[in-house]
């Protein structure tokens, strides 16, 4: 342990006088002894010659547990355990694939029993090494501790061990591990330090909360560093220049070096990933930043689920999980890779693939060289595209893209044939590089799982209104905002209304959330109950505001109510705190903002609303929507409504068009945030020869009249084929009528339209209710005949009593 790093604080002061010193031991795939170094002589009592090639079991002699009374080591009694540990154990007969840690007692000639703490890291790679194996020496510690005898933090507390990324001292483990291990080449060390360095740096834990890391004593000098400065002396001898004079701090380790470049790069990817949260974005972002530095061609498969944007079942895929190939990335001539694995294609992957195996496992898969056959392989899951002469003699790594243990897509990594094989330094860049790019990629796969959630809680609180009504063709349009949740309170809607009258509603809540949503949707049923009462528009303002007082003063929300009456040609109009409409006049096409007493929002309370009548002629369009459309930060709203009166003016195809029209030349500004919401609707009209009243007395035998009068009508109209239902359903309801009625007469009424509307209406405020008649029962029959025959039908109240309607379809002429 290193006293002089003081980021070890005062437990590495504390814990030791000096370093530890390590034995290092290198086992092969067969369990036989590769390296062995001159602390693991000093420690085990065998030297290096009669080490090397015999089974490491043999060198490590067991004495047996520790009894329970056993106060040899200061530190406590081992575990009751008659060997090496079942870890230790494991991992030399290659049983074991991770980490481990534990401690032993070993018979050491010369030295009778010695108490060992070891680190065990299974190697993985073409190399022939399996297992590396670190020992310390406890006899050690226990004089560290005698030496401290004072400090009361050591006493009577077992040393634990573990293993741990976040100790500074990793860095000198980096730097002086490739020193002790003289026989194995640069690439060999490197790729040791790359896995101890993934996988955990040793550690003691003295307590619950004091944990020292163990720094290496190795014992040996620099052979690297030598090596390097007599390279350097020979060059300087032979250009016959002085010789260098060498800081031993200038000088780093080659391996050392390759980490940092390494970690470096990654670092770089990091800074270059998850600049958005848009999932398309980020996967072109991940794919560019592979390319060309570390490898030659990158390829991104992601779950369906996550293109989609939905959730998946928890559990690892299987064969019949489909991939998205979402990005190909390649520093290859344009186009070749394009038509034999386009971009959007979906397939799933057979189990023997190494494309399985990393995205079931979850760890990165290393191919040094595709052979023939393995190429052949993979191409078979190819129809009629042959993508041999793509892959074929080219190194691959497989790394899985993944985040909180779940596996997301993976990453294809593909090297030319003439750049170096990927190394397992180049795994372990591979599979910190994915699990970076995994985080990246949840974000934004969770944002935009969120952007659908909030979407199509949005869509289910917003109506679907029929294109046509009674009199006018209606239009919408409804735009999330850009802000996070894209959740807002803005709102459209239309009602029918007795006498072929349409209410056109355009609401919006300020805020935005969920919390706005629930409040519009609270305010959108109340409109459609109201407005279903035939109540005025202002008075309907009146009593809305009057409920947003008792749901409470948190939100506040702007309401633009208009009734359309296609017979009087004329609207009529409430605003409570919203932009005005546009009127767009069909003679001349002049577009004018409405002007309208403007009104307080609704839930301000305490201010009176007014409504005024406008005259309007058929063609006309009226054009209302929220303040999102026209209002851009910086900006006068002026010019946004200014710009909504000359687009709603343009002449359009359809209304479909006009709607369009209007976003395109609105929606293009930059800064807008907000939701938008647009109601358009043409103000046909209805004719005056297609509708028809009469006035009946409160006299039974006026059903009888009543069916002749609608018999002879519809004959007049050419609609003679619906005489006998609508005669008789308007028998029904007449007779209703003039039975329910107090004083006034009863209306009938028929308007020709795309359908056939009949409407009866009486000075009974009680709306009529469908009952299932019994044989014996004398009332309940009327209505059921009506939702029997009728397209449709309704009861509503009115300012003077009820309607009752009915609909039928009209015959395509």
């Amino acid at each position: 342990m290193d006293r002089g790093t003081e980021r070890d604080g005062a437990v590495a002061e504390q814990a030791a006088s000096g370093r530890i010193p390590l034995a290092v031991v290198v086992v092969d795939r067969e369990g036989l002894v590769s390296h062995w170094s001159s602390g693991a002589r000093r420690l085990f009592g065998a030297a290096k010659e009669e080490a090397l090639g015999r089974p490491a079991v043999d060198l490590l002699p067991v004495s047996g547990a520790l009894p329970e009374d056993d106060d040899v080591s200061p530190y406590g009694a081992y575990a009751a355990y008659d060997g090496l540990g079942h870890d230790l154990e494991s991992s030399l007969d290659g049983r074991l694939y991770y980490p481990a840690a534990g401690r032993a007692r070993l018979t050491v000639p010369e030295r009778d029993r010695v108490d060992v703490l070891w680190w065990a890291y299974p190697l993985v790679g073409p190399g022939p090494e399996r297992l590396l194996v670190l020992g310390a020496d406890v006899g050690r510690l226990q004089q560290d501790d005698q030496e401290h005898d004072g400090d009361t933090r050591y006493e009577r507390v077992a040393p634990g061990f573990a293993l741990h990324t976040d100790f500074p001292g990793a860095e000198e483990l980096a730097r002086k591990l490739p020193e002790i291990l003289p026989s194995m080449s640069v690439d060999d060390s490197a790729r040791i330090v790359g896995q101890i360095l993934e996988l955990g740096y040793p550690v003691l834990e003295f307590s619950q909360n004091d944990r020292v890391p163990v720094t290496p004593d190795w014992g040996v000098p620099r052979r690297v560093e030598r090596r390097a400065r007599r390279e350097r002396a020979a060059r300087a001898a032979a250009q016959g220049l002085p010789l260098p004079q060498e800081d031993p701090d200038d000088v780093e380790n080659l391996e050392y070096a390759a980490v940092r470049e390494r970690l470096e790069f990654l670092n770089e990817v990091s800074g270059r990933i998850g600049t958005s949260l848009d999932l398309s974005r980020t996967i072109i972002e991940v794919s560019k930043a592979v390319v060309p530095r570390f490898t030659d061609v990158a390829g991104t498969y992601l779950r369906e689920q996550v293109v989609a944007g939905e959730g998946f079942p928890e559990g690892v895929p299987d064969t019949t999980t489909m991939w998205h190939r979402v990005a190909v990335e390649h520093t290859d001539e344009p186009g070749r890779w394009d038509d034999v694995v386009p971009v959007g294609e979906a397939m799933p992957f057979p189990a023997h693939t190494p494309f399985f195996q990393c995205m079931t496992t979850g760890d990165p898969v290393l191919v040094p060289r595709i052979s023939e056959e393995m190429g052949h392989a993979i191409a078979s899951q190819f129809e009629k595209r042959d993508i041999r002469p793509l892959i074929t003699g080219r190194s691959m790594l497989v790394v899985p893209l993944k985040a909180r243990d779940v596996v997301l897509g993976f990453m294809i990594l593909l090297r030319h044939p003439e750049r170096p094989v990927f190394n397992d330094m180049d795994r372990v860049t591979g599979a910190e590089l994915a699990a970076r790019a995994g985080l990246v990629l949840d974000n934004a796969r969770m944002y935009t799982y969120q952007e659908s959630v909030a979407e199509t809680l949005q869509d289910s609180m917003l109506p679907h209104i029929p294109p046509r009504m009674a009199g006018c063709d209606i239009a919408t349009r409804y735009l999330p905002g850009t802000l996070l949740g894209r959740v807002g309170g803005d709102w459209f809607d239309s009602v029918k209304l007795p006498g072929a009258r349409t209410a056109l509603v355009v609401g919006d809540v300020m805020g935005h959330g969920l919390n706005s949503a629930a409040m519009m949707g609270q305010l959108r049923t109340a409109v459609q109950t109201m407005a279903a009462l035939d109540l005025p528009p202002a008075r309907l303002l009146r009593n809305l505001d009057d409920l947003a007082q008792r749901l409470g003063d948190t939100y506040l929300a702007t309401c633009l109510y208009a009734v359309y009456d296609p017979i009087a040609s004329e609207l009529h109009i409430a605003n409570a705190g919203h932009i005005p409409p546009v009127l767009v006049r069909a003679e001349d096409g002049r577009s004018e903002l409405l002007d309208l007493p403007t009104g307080a929002p609704i839930g301000v309370g305490g201010v009176p609303f007014e409504a005024v009548r406008v005259r309007v002629e058929p063609g006309d369009r009226i054009v209302m929507c929220t303040d999102g459309l026209v209002e851009v930060r910086g900006e006068d709203i002026g010019v946004g409504l200014a710009t909504l009166c000359e687009s709603a003016a343009h002449p359009a195809a359809s209304m479909d068009d006009a709607c369009d029209t209007v976003i395109r030349s609105l929606n293009t500004r930059g800064g807008r945030k907000d939701d938008v919401a647009l109601l358009m609707a043409r103000l046909n009209g209805i004719e005056p020869e297609d509708v028809a009243e009469w006035r009946l007395p409160l006299d039974p035998v006026e059903a009888r009249r009543a069916r002749a009068v609608v018999r002879e009508q519809l004959h007049d109209w050419g609609l003679g084929g619906l005489a006998d239902s609508a005669e008789l359903m308007v028998s029904e309801l007449v007779t209703n009528a003039v039975r329910h009625s107090h004083s006034r007469p009863v209306e009938l009424r028929l308007v020709r339209g795309d359908t056939l509307l009949c409407e009866v209406d009486d000075d009974d405020h009680d709306l009529p209710t469908l009952l299932n008649a019994g044989p014996t029962d004398d009332v309940g029959r009327g209505l059921r005949v009506v939702s029997v025959l009728a397209r449709a039908w309704g009861a509503s109240r009115t300012s003077t009593g009820k309607a009752v309607w009915f609909e039928l379809t009209v015959p395509r002429r």
